[in-house]
């Protein structure tokens, strides 16, 4: 009998409960060859550790693309949350693994479902400026003006916590292209352009009055 074959056995031995943090362990690694074994052999593909966390979840912190596609292909649920309200779809656009955000749409992402924050997948993902990742979810028919927690949208985040530089620049054109309200303002009154302009943020300034942005 080959190692890994003895390795899975050694890992159901004592239990299922050492099986899936077993599985957990290889998807956070993204050691393909042992999350096929241990699947093989029957190891939950949903199971949950002691943070709530299933193992495409902790592939998506590892960034291990090949280990989720995997781990998706057997039926991994991309929506499951764990106890900070993290999912492989949520952090995904959070990390800006553009490549996950794909197969989790595929594989039926909750559009709908939200962070710790309050927010969509769309919105930290305009917040750390992952271009690639925004462009993916804005084609995926999410809610473009999701106001979360703090009150903010995908576009108020996108100038409040970016540098204005390219990346940032480029999310709030996408942002207006796929038709952001340009004019709906945080919960202090303050839109956009305002924002945009105590940042000295010309160019997104002079994108936001271009998109019909009032400015006063």
């Amino acid at each position: 009998m080959k190692w890994r074959n003895w390795f899975v056995l050694l890992m159901l031995l004592p239990g299922a409960a050492a099986a899936d943090d077993a599985l957990i362990k290889a998807a956070e690694r993204g050691n393909l060859a042992t999350l096929r074994s241990l699947l093989d052999a029957g190891s939950p593909v949903n199971a949950r550790d002691t943070r709530g966390r299933n193992a495409v979840l902790a592939a998506t912190q590892g960034g291990h693309v090949e280990a989720a596609r995997l781990l998706i292909e057997r039926g991994a649920d991309v929506n499951a949350q764990d106890d900070i309200r993290d999912s492989a779809f949520l952090l995904a656009g959070a990390r800006g693994h553009t490549e996950i955000v794909r197969l989790a749409l595929a594989a039926g992402a909750d559009l709908k479902r939200t962070n710790r924050y309050g927010g969509t997948a769309l919105i930290p993902a305009c917040h750390y400026g992952h271009v690639e990742t925004v462009r993916v979810l804005l084609s995926s028919g999410i809610d473009i003006n999701h106001v979360n927690n703090l009150g903010w949208t995908a576009l108020l985040e996108a100038v409040i916590l970016g540098d204005g530089g390219p990346r940032h620049t480029e999310i709030v054109r996408l942002l207006i292209a796929h038709r952001a309200d340009v004019n709906l303002a945080d919960r202090q009154g303050v839109t956009p352009f305002a924002h945009a302009e105590q940042r000295g943020q010309r160019t997104v300034s002079e994108l936001l009055r271009g998109a019909g942005a009032r400015v006063r």
